[in-house]
């Protein structure tokens, strides 16, 4: 009896000890909580970009046809852009230019008594001419072979473009044949005529908050040719911008640094709108409504990469498993360096944010809307391919065609856009300091679950 009790005193010692070993460990673990990570806004923000959204963004515009610029098409394409950008709370202005002088030489040089070197139009433009009726106007961006002739296999070096153009090459050119479009209807709303007069354009901007005064420029051009519906060149691009202007504009996102989504016109014509834009508001910068520029982002031509031609000339009608999107700057403008460290910010930004496709850096950009801003702040765009060595072979069928048509894309297409669009949002987002309100999001109510509205944004714990 006496050795039962000793066995049973010890073995309630034992436990006691157990107990209370076992509830100093929880204290400790109480004392030491792990701390929640600190939420990814951009990553917030990146979640918000939808497919469905920007293909009905680009479907939107496609309704007014190719918007060839002075057109009323066109006209009416840039009110409906502003109608939408309203409608985000994002702020908006118009500005016009002259089309015959888009950056003022002209009226300049006759109020000196002078006649300015080139008519007042840059060099090196887009190049396609401004007909008199919506079919005139010369063949712009065509390939080494001025879009007629037979394939080449063999490199060969356009000399009027200083562009090297390496494997198949396939021609390009513009479609200025109103025939060439089967569908009837859209014929007639391309057959419409130059409006004389000035030309509108518009943009809106992103106020920052601590850093109002300064400024980063999206762009992407508005107008189109080719007697299609422009859907890749450019509404994929405006499209777009468009839909950036929609997630940065959200009542709960704040920047510190204020963000301007560009839709320029006349890129067709020579990057009219742009030159225009720069002509008329570099000088203004520190003022209150035109912030200090900080850089320029372009995005022209985002949904088509199946690859080069075929040994026949024909094109890969599915895009390739390789498919990337190109981010360049131009090698050779005054700003190379600063222009090339904002591209590498997008590659880098595009690394960890892009879901589907990779970005591909390059020192060739030409032929844009970020053209006019190269030498005076760092400038790049966004493409599907590189433009001379790419797209100036040939690579994409339906460019300045009547064949690109929102129809003519499929939906891993329309990602490839919507990719190139996570990359820039990604990118300016860290650029401004993007921050998300979460607090102006309404939280759960645990005690009634089935009772939840879908159309207002909640949250539990996460802030995603």
């Amino acid at each position: 009896m006496v050795v039962l009790r000793i066995l049973v005193a010890v073995g309630v010692i034992a436990g006691s000890v157990a107990l209370a070993a076992t509830q100093q460990g929880g204290a400790q673990g109480q004392q030491a909580p792990q701390t929640p990570p600190p939420p990814d806004f951009v990553q917030m923000l990146v979640d918000r970009l939808e497919l469905a959204k920007y293909k009905a963004t680009l479907k939107g515009l496609t309704q007014f046809g190719d918007r060839r610029e002075g057109t009323q098409r066109n006209r009416d394409a840039v009110v409906w852009i502003e109608q939408q950008l309203k409608s985000y709370g994002c702020q908006t202005e118009q500005m016009s230019y002259d089309p015959q002088d888009p950056t003022g030489a002209r009226a300049a040089a006759a109020a000196a008594g002078a006649q300015p070197a080139g008519g007042g139009q840059r060099a090196g433009g887009a190049g396609g001419g401004r007909g008199q009726q919506a079919g005139g106007g010369r063949a712009q961006g065509q390939g080494p072979q001025g879009g007629r002739g037979p394939v080449l296999t063999e490199p060969r070096r356009n000399q009027a473009g200083g562009s090297t153009y390496y494997g198949i090459i396939r021609p390009a050119g513009v479609n200025n044949n109103a025939e060439n479009q089967p569908d009837e209807k859209l014929r007639a709303l391309n057959s419409g005529p130059i409006i004389p007069g000035p030309v509108p354009q518009v943009f809106c901007t992103k106020w920052g908050t601590s850093r109002r005064g300064e400024m980063y420029i999206i762009g992407a051009h508005m107008d189109g040719i080719g007697w299609g519906e422009a859907a890749n060149d450019d509404g994929s691009g405006t499209a777009l911008v468009m839909e950036l202007a929609r997630i940065f504009s959200m009542p709960d996102v704040t920047t510190d640094v204020s963000i301007r989504f560009a839709l320029w016109n006349g890129e067709e014509g020579g990057l009219r709108g742009a030159n225009a834009y720069v002509a008329q508001r570099q000088k203004l910068q520190g003022q209150p409504n035109e912030p200090r520029w900080l850089g320029m982002i372009q995005h022209d031509m985002m949904m088509w990469d199946h690859g080069m031609p075929r040994a026949d000339g024909t094109l890969n009608p599915e895009q390739r498993p390789e498919a990337d999107f190109n981010i360049e700057w131009q090698s050779n403008s005054k700003l190379a360096e600063e222009s090339m460290k904002l591209a590498l910010t997008v590659k880098l930004a595009a690394d960890k944010y892009t879901k589907n496709y990779p970005g591909t850096l390059g020192p060739h950009m030409t032929n844009t809307d970020s053209t006019p801003f190269m030498n005076i702040v760092p400038a790049i765009s966004l493409r599907e391919n590189e433009r001379g060595m790419n797209t100036g072979a040939g690579w994409n069928p339906h460019w300045h065609q009547p064949t690109d048509l929102f129809s003519t894309f499929s939906d891993k297409d329309f990602l490839l856009g919507l990719n190139a669009a996570q990359a820039t949002l990604s990118a300016i987002a860290q650029l401004t300091n993007v921050r998300v309100n979460v607090q102006r999001q309404r939280p759960i109510a645990l005690t009634n679950l089935g009772s939840i509205s879908t159309g207002t944004p909640v949250s539990l714990s996460s802030t995603r």
